[in-house]
C-alpha cells in the first residue's frame, strides 16, 4: 500500500465504523451500502456509525500453532465481540491470562501495532480487545 493510501484511510483503520440504516435503526458491521432488512428503500439512507469500541466476549479461540509472524505471540487468543451496538467483530484479545477469558467477559477495543513494511516503512496499528473492569 502506498504511504499516501495509507494516510487517507486512516479514519476507518483508527476507528470502528460500522453503518446504520435510517429507515430501521440497525447498525453493521462492517459498513454496508444497502440494508440487508430495508433492501431498496436504504438506498442512500444509510449513515455511518462509530461504534462505543465496548463489548462482551461471545465466542474465543487459543491459537496454539500460529503462521510464522505470529509466532512470538503463541498461544494467544482470539474472539467474537458482540459489540454493544449489538454487531460482532473478531480480535485478538490482549492484556488477559488465557486461563482468565470467560464467555461474556467484558472488553473494549485498544489500538495496537499490528504489523510493519521493514525498518523504514510504515507501522500498522489495529484495533484489538483488552478486559475492561465495569
Amino acid at each position: 500500500m502506498t504511504v499516501a493510501r495509507f494516510w487517507r484511510d486512516i479514519p476507518s483503520r483508527y476507528n470502528l465504523y460500522g453503518s446504520r440504516c435510517s429507515g430501521c435503526g440497525k447498525v453493521y458491521f462492517p459498513m454496508r451500502h444497502i440494508c440487508p432488512e430495508c433492501r431498496r428503500s436504504s438506498i442512500g439512507k444509510m449513515q455511518r456509525h462509530r461504534l462505543s469500541g465496548k463489548g462482551r466476549v461471545h465466542s474465543f479461540s487459543v491459537v496454539h500453532d500460529a503462521p510464522p509472524q505470529l509466532a512470538a505471540l503463541k498461544p494467544y487468543a482470539v474472539a467474537i465481540v458482540e459489540m454493544d451496538e449489538g454487531v460482532k467483530v473478531t480480535g485478538q484479545l490482549v492484556d488477559v491470562d488465557i486461563e482468565e477469558i470467560d464467555i461474556g467477559m467484558g472488553v473494549e477495543a485498544v489500538l495496537r501495532k499490528i504489523g510493519d513494511e521493514g525498518p523504514g516503512g510504515i507501522i500498522h496499528y489495529g484495533f484489538k480487545f483488552s478486559p475492561r473492569f465495569d
